[in-house]
């Protein structure tokens, strides 16, 4: 069978999820060689099996609001793939949510669970509920819901969700306590969870600081460093947050943030209490990034992203497909150095391939955004074990994560003097999963 002939099966049989479809083809135009120049992989169909779900389960989610009305939502967990360990990855609450978009990030997060060298398979879930407009008692009441379906199919050693876009720690704790009255017991089966019970120090900025150290790596090949350097931002939230925390750190000056209203410029750089000022973005479920306009008098850009600002980095941090075709132009055209996906599969094919055949460096979610599932299976063994460690002890081991990210996405990337991390990542995370496939059998 050809490359093609494969894609285009694929596509047959997931007709009408074109997130999935472009997480499958990015990962396969990779890995396609490596899985034709070794036999066992093929006979084993280890690329077939890969991109089929081990399971899959959808159900609806029936709540009570306050006016007592009955809400029904939709529901879901992807259970992609247990090869190297329990399935591992987020619950989204966004409107946006499909069976595309999560089966999309479930298959991505199998790759990126496996760069982290932690014992994590791949999974992912959520629900089309909005949080928008709603009290915290029916977010309670949602959450409770929710989980009262979900708690059959996940456990410690089975499932362990965590939180993603709309699931902060207000959620995970109301997931939680739902879980620990229906199983009766206290387990390790969600991360993200509070740290008076059970979580861990800086996972909330987890996701970002990682992407920041590896960025740093990236630079490093090339004898530079955040030092100075003007750095685009979009999105508001957690992961935002913790970026601009560790770029602040590094030397580093952010002036941008967005929101699905526009994106802000502060051309003095978001330090210091407007730091702090994101928190209460995100906790306020207004999804409105003018409010920091506002509240600072900087300049707002209604209906637009900010990859039209002269930068050296770019870290989109929103959502998938954030970052276009001219929105890459734009950057090149402005002499960008650097542009890391801090959200899942944040640029489009035709941007990737922009900034690539500029010889811009770029590197893809599944490997800049693993620090947060990374710290995640952190907290997973703090869980384990009945203890907590420091702050600096789980910086440390997320750092040298993400430094042992980058040396393996370097290792089978590198070409001349261009480093192709899109590949190099692809290709790392399929060769451990793929080989602890083919010991466990065709199962």
């Amino acid at each position: 069978m050809t490359k093609q002939a494969f894609l285009d099966d694929v596509a047959r049989k997931n007709a009408g999820e074109p997130e999935f479809l472009q997480a499958v083809t990015e990962v396969v135009d990779s890995v396609w060689d490596v899985c034709e120049a070794n036999p066992r992989f093929k006979e084993a169909k280890i690329l077939e099996r890969m991109v089929e779900p081990e399971r899959t389960i959808m159900f609806r989610v029936p709540w009570v609001d306050d006016q007592g009305n009955v809400q029904v939502n939709r529901g879901y967990r992807v259970e992609f793939n247990s090869a190297i360990g329990p399935y591992k990855g987020g619950l989204r609450f966004h409107p946006s949510v499909n069976l595309s978009i999560l089966k999309f990030l479930g298959f991505e997060q199998t790759f990126k669970n496996s760069l982290t060298t932690l014992p994590m398979g791949g999974g992912k879930g959520g629900s089309d509920f909005n949080a928008k407009g709603k009290s915290d008692n029916e977010i309670m009441h949602f959450c409770q819901a929710f989980m009262s379906e979900l708690f059959r199919h996940i456990g410690p050693n089975t499932d362990v969700p965590a939180g993603d876009i709309g699931v902060g720690g207000r959620e995970i704790g109301y997931l939680f306590g739902m879980y620990k009255k229906l199983r009766n017991e206290f387990t390790g089966v969600l991360t993200g969870k509070g740290l008076n019970w059970g979580g861990s120090l800086i996972r909330p900025e987890a996701t970002g600081f990682g992407a920041v150290y590896f960025c740093a790596d990236m630079l490093k090949g090339v004898k530079e460093t955040f030092k100075d350097k003007i750095v685009t931002v979009s999105g508001f939230g957690n992961v935002a947050w913790g970026a601009i925390i560790k770029i602040n750190e590094l030397g580093g000056k952010v002036v941008t943030l967005s929101g699905p209203d526009g994106y802000i410029y502060d051309k003095d750089g978001i330090t210091g209490e407007k730091v702090d000022y994101l928190l209460q973005m995100r906790a306020s479920n207004n999804d409105r990034v003018q409010d920091y306009a506002d509240e600072f008098g900087v300049e707002f850009f209604a209906g637009k992203r900010p990859w039209e600002v002269k930068c050296d980095i770019a870290m989109p941090c929103a959502i998938q497909n954030e970052l276009g075709e001219e929105d890459a132009q734009n950057l090149v055209a402005n002499g960008v150095k650097c542009v890391v996906e801090v959200s899942n599969m944040g640029c489009t094919p035709e941007a990737v391939h922009v900034l690539q055949s500029a010889k811009t460096l770029f590197a893809p979610g599944k490997a800049v955004n693993a620090g947060g599932v990374a710290t995640s299976g952190l907290e997973m063994s703090q869980n384990s074990l009945r203890m907590n460690w420091s702050r600096e002890e789980v910086d440390g081991h997320l750092h040298t994560i993400m430094d042992s990210i980058h040396e393996q996405c370097v290792k089978y990337g590198k070409d001349g003097d261009y480093v192709d991390y899109v590949k190099g990542a692809n290709i790392a995370g399929f060769m451990k999963v793929a080989n602890a496939m083919l010991d466990q059998g065709v199962v």
